[in-house]
């Protein structure tokens, strides 16, 4: 099971939560009048949404695997969706900026009680949703996307609270800009790290964790191989990285102690699980000598 598909009951618990208290606080908005409030759950509208097209991507991406056209299945679209919630919160963090520079000549009366009250029950529910998704953030981009989703409408949360205690206390209306502004800042460069983790995928880099230079050191060190060319290493999806080599062999090697020797090479090293090998004889003078490609 691929790491995103591991969480995929974690997401729909979150996901359930979050749209939950999402009805609960856009009828607050409604009835209180307060704008703050119908920003907090636009934001908690964008963790649903995010939620639900990263299990979109992991339901696709296993019905996929019984398609015999697509040899490696639809993983990629967990990227896709990682990326699409990058740019989605981009979006979300200027809009807050946006509208916080806009209030900052006309700051509105917010009613502070009611605003603190259900800005309160929304940090609970995000609270228990970042504990859902926080293991499967560290195994799969996609999952990293969702949370990524969670962990801003939760700094969202506690800004709203301290914004309403500083308007409930004093009654300045600015501290409610001012810290959508801050909590804007600091949702970007999380942002910023998910969209560069998943173009780093889609453009087929290596993998950020991995030395190429060791890899082909290795490869060149089993017995047998005098020479490694042609060779690439990248990640399909998260937990997923495979690699292709050309080997050129020398003129005494088994073909299959070598490919099953530098198989599990790559497998313990670099826990690489997924390995396409060419072997190819030396050439016909009888010495081995690098490829000229």
């Amino acid at each position: 099971m691929r790491a995103g598909a591991k969480h995929r009951s974690r997401l729909w618990w979150a996901a359930g939560l979050l749209a939950g208290f999402m009805v609960v606080e856009a009828l607050a908005a409604w009835a209180t009048g307060s704008l703050a409030l119908l920003s907090d759950a636009g934001h908690m509208f964008t963790d649903v949404l995010g939620i639900a097209m990263a299990l979109a991507a992991i339901t696709a991406a296993g019905r996929a695997a019984t398609d015999s056209q697509r040899t490696f299945g639809l993983y990629r679209l967990e990227v896709l969706a990682a990326l699409a919630n990058a740019v989605l919160l981009t979006a979300v963090a200027g809009f807050v900026v946006v509208q916080a520079v806009r209030r900052f000549t006309d700051p509105p009366d917010v009613p502070a009680g009611a605003m603190l009250l259900v800005a309160a029950g929304g940090l609970i529910v995000n609270v228990i949703a970042f504990w859902l998704l926080r293991e499967g953030a560290q195994e799969s981009i996609n999952v990293r996307g969702a949370y990524l989703e969670v962990l801003g409408d939760l700094l969202g949360s506690v800004g709203v609270i301290l914004a309403a205690v500083i308007i409930g206390l004093t009654g300045w209306s600015y501290a409610d800009p001012i810290v959508a502004v801050i909590v804007a800042l600091l949702i970007l460069p999380r942002t910023f790290a998910l969209g560069r983790s998943a173009v780093r995928i889609l453009v087929q880099a290596a993998p950020q964790h991995l030395d190429i230079t060791r890899v082909r050191a290795r490869l060149a060190a089993v017995p047998g191989v005098c020479d490694v060319h042609d060779l690439h290493v990248w990640t399909l999806t998260s937990g997923m990285d495979v690699a292709s080599a050309h080997l050129s062999l020398q003129a005494d090697a088994e073909l299959g102690t070598v490919l099953s020797t530098a198989r599990d090479a790559l497998h313990d090293d670099f826990h690489i699980e997924h390995a396409t090998l060419q072997v190819e004889p030396v050439g016909a003078d009888g010495r081995c000598s690098p490829a000229g490609w």
